[in-house]
């Protein structure tokens, strides 16, 4: 039987140690909050957040609009050659290169036609070198080349050759190749279908080479220059897009709609397709050699605009004098006070988790993003 002093000694003791766990699931809880270290030296808990790096960089304002893209080359083929479809060698949707063959025709006929050709040629040239007497053996001269041309013209040889050419043109074109590198989006005829010359066979899209009609407000086209980079995005995929140049503006303006239009061109990847409408950002005003932080670090405490700047391990937050922006970055300028910029580049400012960091609050960077994210939000341009 166990004692009543020994009984009273253990409960004693187990209320000691929960009192003594509840104190220190308090500080933890309280490190979490504040990101203080503990007495003991444990480590405080870091915040995950990501940053980007300030750069020096050029800054550039843009015009956004809307325009439609197309395609530098929509080839419908037609059979340049009359013939029986003998092979389809693509189907719709397959990637094609330039020169690759798309529709063979019976190649009997055209084999026929040159054979033909041939054997009509060959007894022209028998005809002229009958008929054909060198001068040389009577006067030591040849005949002179009217001479020549009008005897070839009586063996018939120059019509026969221009027959053999021909046949051997159109045996050419019994297969037909692709004229451009596409994607073939249609295949018109079929296996065994009789063709006649300019028939319709085959569509194929360039869409490589992608040209946007980008409609401009009559107000905006001064600030746009040929040549001026262009950023391009579907609907379908914002967050992937494409860079070009402003190839030319078209002298016309839409007395009705107030605007003209700008074409871009640019390289496409699969994410546009001609037919498409597209969001487009113009450069419209580049500020070269700014100090450049991403738009989104910019946040306001007590109505003064400040970023996240990441020094040791903690957070800590920096004044600003912003300037213009893009929407994707924004221009820091120099303290009044001091005429110096308090950001440099190469700093990393945080950019995702600091809403509601405190200064000095310990952090922890997440792996850098492959590249800097992009918006098509409005340029302000002042």
């Amino acid at each position: 039987m166990v004692a009543p002093a020994v009984v009273a000694i253990a409960i004693f003791a187990g209320c000691t140690r929960e009192d003594a766990a509840g104190t220190d699931s308090a500080a933890v809880t309280k490190a979490v909050a504040t990101g203080d270290v503990a007495n003991d030296g444990a480590a405080a808990v870091s915040l995950p957040v990501s940053a980007l790096e300030a750069r020096d960089g050029d800054l550039i304002l843009r015009v956004a609009t809307t325009g439609q893209v197309r395609s530098e080359a929509v080839v419908p083929m037609r059979a340049e050659v009359a013939g029986t479809v003998a092979q389809l060698l693509v189907r719709a949707g397959d990637q094609v290169a330039a020169g690759t063959p798309l529709v063979k025709l019976d190649p009997y006929p055209f084999d026929l036609a040159v054979r033909e050709a041939q054997a009509r040629a060959d007894e022209a040239e028998q005809r002229f070198l009958e008929s054909y007497v060198p001068e040389s053996l009577v006067t030591g001269r040849g005949p002179t080349p009217e001479q020549r041309k009008a005897l070839m013209n009586k063996a018939g040889l120059a019509g026969g050759r221009l027959l053999l050419e021909r046949a051997r043109f159109e045996q050419a074109r019994a297969i037909i190749t692709s004229p451009v590198a596409g994607v073939v989006q249609s295949i018109d005829v079929a296996v065994g279908e009789k063709l006649s010359a300019g028939q319709p066979m085959a569509t194929v899209v360039d869409t490589r080479r992608l040209r946007v009609e980008a409609q401009v407000l009559e107000h905006d086209l001064p600030l746009i220059r040929v040549g001026g980079e262009a950023i391009v995005s579907s609907a379908g995929a914002p967050d992937r897009p494409l860079r070009g140049r402003v190839d030319a503006l078209l002298p016309l303006v839409d007395s009705v709609a107030r605007s003209g239009r700008a074409i871009v061109r640019l390289t496409g990847d699969g994410t546009l397709r001609p037919g498409m409408y597209a969001d487009v950002q113009l450069e419209a005003t580049r500020l070269r050699n700014r100090r450049l932080v991403p738009t989104r670090a910019v946040i306001e405490r007590d109505g003064r605009p400040l970023v996240f700047v990441v020094k040791d391990g903690r957070a800590q937050w920096t004044y600003i004098v912003p300037g213009r922006s893009n929407g994707v970055d924004t221009e820091v300028l120099p303290d009044s006070s001091t005429g110096e910029i308090p950001i440099k580049a190469g700093d990393p400012v945080i950019v995702d988790g600091h809403l509601t960091l405190t200064h000095d609050a310990p952090v922890k960077l997440l792996p850098k993003p492959d590249e800097r994210p992009r918006t098509n939000t409005q340029a302000r341009i002042p």
